[in-house]
């Protein structure tokens, strides 16, 4: 169901996954992950969908258990990923939702590594966070509840007092797990597809707008 103008939610802090939620990152990882697959002889069609929201070494173990070292497989994906930023973009309305926001009460939770997220927010104008976790912070990562749980931590909340913003279904899951209030963004599913599965969604982050009072943040979406 999109989030109707006039509703308001109300949390304690925002986590927001990083690829699709606020930066456009699609066709690097298309490019990166399709280029993979076609070098260990995988169906890319099957492996991008899942490949979307989850760590490297996560996916490669799903589907390449013939690798022989996947850490190192996972650093080499990794690695280019980070050479190319050709066509990265911040997700509409990230810049200014992002600068309204008390830095105390945001923080970063992707399944990318450290330096790939640093690199990505740099090339998009984002601030990094001051609390942020990446695919070195935990030993579960999405669809598990750990990253969201750590994130709400590292701002000193429970992750139900938290809103989470995600694009894919491991990181949708991840935050339902954490027992998270999540907002799907629309950048990799369809509206039809969040609502059959029946996310609360938003086209983008252009007209959200939060608003600190009483200790509350206050989200809302214009009309």
């Amino acid at each position: 169901m999109q989030l109707e103008p006039g509703r308001t939610l109300t949390a304690r802090g925002l986590l927001f996954d990083m690829d699709g939620t606020l930066v456009d990152s699609g066709p690097v990882v298309e490019r990166v992950w399709s280029a993979w697959a076609i070098e260990q002889g995988l169906d890319v069609a099957g492996l991008l969908p899942v490949a979307h929201g989850r760590r490297a070494i996560e996916t490669i173990m799903m589907f390449a258990q013939h690798v022989r070292d996947p850490e190192a497989e996972a650093r080499k994906l990794e690695d280019a990923e980070r050479l190319d930023i050709e066509g990265l973009k911040p997700i509409e309305g990230a810049l200014a939702l992002i600068a309204s926001l008390p830095a105390d009460r945001w923080a970063l939770v992707t399944s990318a590594d450290e330096s790939l997220a640093r690199t990505r927010l740099a090339a998009c104008g984002l601030p990094v966070p001051d609390v942020m976790v990446t695919a070195e912070s935990v030993e579960r990562g999405k669809p598990a509840p750990d990253p969201y749980l750590l994130g709400a931590r590292g701002l000193g909340f429970d992750a139900s007092d938290c809103i989470v913003f995600e694009d894919a279904d491991a990181g949708l899951a991840s935050g339902h797990a954490a027992k998270a209030q999540v907002i799907a963004v629309a950048s990799l599913q369809s509206p039809e597809a969040l609502d059959r599965k029946k996310e609360l969604w938003v086209p983008d982050l252009s007209r959200l707008r939060v608003r600190l009072v009483d200790g509350l943040l206050h989200l809302t979406i214009e009309g």
